[in-house]
């Protein structure tokens, strides 16, 4: 199985450098994308449903910030968008994929200074 995990820095942006062409030619079972910087509206139709995937995708609710997708050839069996904590959850990090064998986790975590590292490392802050 072949799975690739990308920060894209924005997808329209590679969207723009030819992503489809690269995602077909990849052939990879499961691509995770972080920092989408999109909302499931603004993304066209061909980035929502491209041939042979099946996608998932949780944005922030604040448009152009963080947001991670998932491409899957496989239907996974149930999928996961939210930690629930209110602070992450709200910034679309996560997408949890179940399949019959296996979990992934697309994980997107916050960068920069000292505030949001002890935030991240924070007892409890994981249910």
């Amino acid at each position: 199985m072949k799975i690739i995990s990308w920060n894209v820095n924005g997808i329209r942006a590679v969207y723009k450098k030819n992503f489809l062409k690269w995602l077909e030619k990849t052939s990879a079972d499961i691509i995770c994308l972080q920092e989408i910087k999109a909302q499931k509206e603004q993304l066209p139709s061909v980035l929502l449903t491209p041939k042979d995937y099946y996608s998932y995708i949780n944005s922030a609710v604040k448009k152009g910030y963080a947001g991670v997708i998932v491409y899957t050839k496989q239907k996974p069996k149930k999928v996961t968008q939210k930690l629930g904590l209110k602070r992450f959850d709200q910034e679309g990090r996560i997408l949890q994929i179940e399949y019959s064998d296996f979990i992934l986790i697309n994980l997107y975590f916050p960068h920069g200074g000292r505030q949001k590292l002890e935030f991240k490392s924070e007892p409890g802050t994981i249910p």
